[in-house]
């Protein structure tokens, strides 16, 4: 009877092992050349993502694949992964955080579906919030370091130099970050035929930042009207570096009222019990 059962086992295992190759050699290789590398942890499940982004795909409607093409261009993933594998990664996630909690209820002896539910719902909405602080962290980065680059623009125009060679001069000395990347996609844009407002139009499409957008505005107007672009970029320039101040002054204004919280919480408790300790010991102690 137990060697019917090793038996049984080994099969099962058997079937199981050849059922996931079958199942895995149904995707197509994925060609990376032109793509963002991988992340060491998202390297582990890679090949599980494109499992179920395959087997998935159909099932999404487009109007879901295109707002979340979006985000992942606007968080700067848009050569990192598809929008099925977004989803995929979201589905992953829904699993793997049930497994975590099953697992830590069954240690406990304290299953209850409501704990699954609430590790299914923390696991499926986790990877949208990871998605929107990229998002918030890169257009920090990109309005950090705005003047910076529009000072390039504005000194390469004045030098002579056309928009095209201005933009190039700009990414060649500027700070490495999202914005470099964004002017690279500019230049290339410009190179392949498509005019300079068109190519700035798709950069504040990519980006969603109120800055860039009125600096696109800005260059566009001045494009129509024979404005000089190297006074419209300097006027940009100082009116970002204004606003980059000012963001540093409420920076600083906020920073009490934030610290308010881990005074109460965790400071001043422990203050309390630095000083009432050895009070507390004198008077048990003559007690």
């Amino acid at each position: 009877m137990v060697n019917l059962l090793v038996a049984f086992y080994a099969l099962s295992i058997i079937f199981l092992i050849v059922s996931c190759a079958r199942i895995y050699r149904r995707v197509p290789e994925e060609r990376r050349e032109f793509m963002d590398p991988l992340t060491p942890g998202l390297k582990l499940i890679w090949p599980l993502v494109n499992v179920v982004a395959f087997y998935f795909s159909e099932k999404l409607s487009v109007d879901y694949l295109e707002r979340i093409s979006k985000k992942l261009q606007v968080s700067g993933l848009s050569y990192l992964m598809t929008a099925e594998q977004y989803f995929a990664i979201r589905i992953i996630s829904t699993l793997f955080s049930i497994f975590l909690v099953w697992l830590g209820c069954w240690m406990l002896d304290a299953l209850s579906i409501n704990y699954l539910l609430i590790g299914a719902i923390v696991g499926y909405f986790l990877p949208m919030l990871t998605l929107n602080d990229l998002r918030k962290t890169r257009q920090e980065k990109i309005v950090k370091v705005l003047p910076v680059y529009l000072d390039y623009l504005t000194m390469a125009i004045e030098a002579g130099l056309n928009m095209s060679g201005a933009l190039t001069q700009a990414v060649e000395r500027g700070p490495v970050g999202p914005l470099k990347i964004e002017f690279e996609k500019v230049i290339r844009d410009m190179r392949a035929g498509i005019s300079r407002a068109q190519a700035f139009r798709n950069m504040a499409e990519r980006v969603q930042i109120t800055e860039i957008n009125s600096l696109v505005s800005a260059l566009a107007q001045a494009e129509r009207t024979g404005a000089s672009l190297g006074y419209t970029l300097r006027v940009q320039a100082d009116q970002r570096r204004v606003e980059r101040f000012q963001r540093a002054e409420k920076k600083a204004m906020e920073a009490p009222i934030k610290l308010m919280f881990p005074l109460i919480m965790f400071i001043f408790p422990v203050t309390f019990l630095i000083l009432l300790f050895p009070i507390v010991s004198k008077f048990l102690y003559e007690m």
